[in-house]
């Protein structure tokens, strides 16, 4: 009886095998750059949503200011990268960046690298507009101030959170360069 049992569970476990590599297989053939930027773009805009619209909520709270976010871009980052690395994509090249705007302006032509840019941008806004809504519940800094800055954090980045900073100054009454 141990021996059916094993043999079952072998067999389980090989068809598990089978349909997995066969849906990692359809994940990786159907996400191909073009169609990771588009649900990129589409996927960070109900985060953004919350955050302007509804910044109070426990779905902001548990969604969007958590780790979820961060986890789903970073997903993203390291399947870009695992195709990237299966296409003989040259990692040390990235590191031209730093000789010169033309080095930079030429890595920009290499779509894997742009993607991986893209993602670092937008996880890095999406944290940055998390922390200014969490940042203005410190200072009760009312909801429809926070939202231009919110905005701006999404289109512009920096931007964004230099307004927020401004209006964190009046409602501090301090000026302070370190929290």
């Amino acid at each position: 009886t141990s021996r059916v049992f094993f043999l079952f569970l072998m067999g389980i476990i090989t068809i598990f095998n089978i349909i997995y590599f066969k849906m990692f297989e359809q994940i990786y053939t159907y996400f191909t750059l073009e169609t990771l930027y588009v649900w990129l773009n589409i996927g960070v805009l109900p985060f953004w949503l919350i955050l302007v619209f509804f910044p109070q909520s426990h779905l902001c709270k548990y969604l969007v200011t958590s780790i979820l976010p961060v986890f789903i871009l970073a997903g993203c980052y390291v399947f870009v990268l695992y195709k990237a690395y299966f296409d003989n994509f040259d990692f040390i090249e990235n590191f031209d960046l730093y000789f010169g705007i033309e080095n930079l302006l030429n890595l920009f032509n290499n779509e894997y690298f742009l993607i991986i840019f893209w993602i670092h941008f937008l996880s890095i806004n999406l944290f940055t507009g998390g922390w200014i809504l969490n940042d203005s519940k410190k200072y009760n800094i009312n909801k429809i101030f926070i939202a231009f800055p919110l905005i701006s954090t999404y289109l512009m980045g920096p931007m964004g959170l230099f307004l927020y900073w401004i209006i964190r100054i009046f409602y501090s009454k301090r000026l302070s360069l370190f929290d």
